[in-house]
């Protein structure tokens, strides 16, 4: 992987962990993550701009359309049952050997020896700070089971977006059209089931949606365009540090404590990314 290439998913990185941090201090995860992506909708304005996707690409489309609304509803799930500090580094550290293993076996993606050195320390840094979240306080079953089926449908929507991006012959129209279908079934639901509630909260939240729907939307786009020039395994472990600058973002902002575990975690980290690096 490129010097450029490894700086743009930190850049996501970053930023999905400051969307994350905002949905989960919204006190309502559903309506956060379905104002978000519904502001997606906006991107309907940019569609006669550029190319229609090829049509291999479509099926990936419809298929990330999908595990994204179930990745969404067990997000929410997650972050109801357990704290951030939990679940986030759960299913976030675990995704990465999921993503490895569903690359190879179904799109036939290998890694060198060094690329799954550098995913193993990754994962196992950041999975670190889940099971230090559980000394700290005890991770509950439900939590423990929401995150694992979180981390597997992050693994489906990587694998699908990674090879779909590459099919699409445009990799900016196929994040623009999934972006603006991979909205709808989520507001629908909500139109349904709680459109009051959700009313309330969009006149309530309206600053914060605006930020939260440009980071999020930036981080993975980002991240899609990243997948279609490099390994998917690697651009997707190099994309989960987003713990560890959630952990920074707690520290410098909201003054707390760092921890030996955090060093010891973001050590592993930036060990895994220099190998990543040295294989480029």
């Amino acid at each position: 992987m490129t010097t450029t290439l490894i700086l743009l998913v930190l850049l996501a990185a970053v930023m999905h962990a400051s969307w994350n941090a905002l949905v989960k201090s919204g006190g309502a995860p559903e309506f956060a993550i379905a104002a978000y992506r519904g502001a997606g909708i906006i991107l309907l304005v940019a569609l006669p701009f550029v190319p229609v996707p090829a049509v291999e690409s479509w099926w990936f489309i419809f298929a990330s359309v999908v595990v994204h609304n179930l990745y969404y509803f067990t997000l929410a799930k997650s972050y109801r049952s357990g704290d951030l500090s939990q679940v986030y580094p759960l299913f976030r550290g675990l995704a990465p050997v999921l993503v490895a293993v569903g690359a190879w076996i179904f799109i036939g993606e290998k890694l060198t020896a060094g690329g799954v050195a550098g995913i193993a320390l990754i994962s196992a840094g950041l999975m670190s700070l889940a099971l230090f979240g559980r000394r700290r306080g005890q991770l509950t079953s439900q939590a423990l089971g929401w995150g694992v089926i979180t981390s597997v449908f992050i693994a489906m929507y990587t694998v699908i977006d990674g090879y779909g991006g590459r099919q699409s012959g445009n990799v900016l129209s196929y994040i623009l059209w999934l972006f603006t279908f991979e909205a709808v079934p989520i507001v629908i639901w909500l139109l349904f089931t709680q459109r009051q509630a959700w009313f309330d909260y969009l006149k309530a939240s309206s600053g914060t949606i605006v930020i939260g729907a440009v980071i999020s939307s930036a981080a993975y786009a980002l991240v899609i365009y990243a997948m279609s020039l490099g390994a998917i395994a690697m651009v997707s472990s190099l994309r989960e540090t987003s713990v560890i600058f959630a952990a920074l973002i707690g520290a410098l902002f909201l003054k707390e404590p760092f921890g030996k575990q955090r060093v010891l975690a973001a050590s592993l980290v930036a060990l895994g990314i220099v190998l990543l690096k040295s294989i480029a």
